[in-house]
């Protein structure tokens, strides 16, 4: 790693499988070298659907490089959840952005431009940009 601090990527979804398999695509497509940290966040402890305020705050944390931390979430109440941790203020690291993007390509444009070291509001960028990619 270099001796730039990394944005780092919370990928939050209601199935750990989901969070996991995003995950795992977006390092693999980011390539070798330096990679930004990132922290799937999915399901409940239970191992059931849902989102858990405990993960994604364990998973922010865990990824917090000073730099701030990007947040992709995949459906609806993971964006409540999200928000309502914001709001509390004191959960979240501090730099912590809810990003308005896709959750694959999203996450995918996230890990690539933090992995490059581009700081959060490029992340951010990259990442709502994937909003617009064309697939047809």
């Amino acid at each position: 790693m270099s001796g730039e601090p990394l944005v780092g990527v919370v990928l939050v979804s209601h199935s750990a499988a989901v969070a996991e398999s995003v995950a795992e695509l977006a390092r693999g497509l980011a390539g070798g070298g330096t990679q930004a940290p990132l922290a799937p966040a999915g399901g409940l402890p239970d191992g059931g659907l849902g989102t858990s305020e405990e993960r994604i705050v364990r998973a922010a944390r865990s990824v917090d490089r000073g730099a701030g931390v990007a947040v992709l979430v995949d459906l609806g109440s993971a964006v409540l959840t999200v928000k309502a941790l914001l709001a509390e203020g004191d959960e979240l690291p501090t730099g912590t952005r809810l990003l308005d993007a896709p959750f694959v390509e999203g996450a995918v444009a996230a890990v690539v431009s933090a992995s490059a070291g581009a700081g959060l509001e490029a992340v951010v960028a990259a990442a709502e940009e994937a909003r617009t990619y064309r697939k047809a």
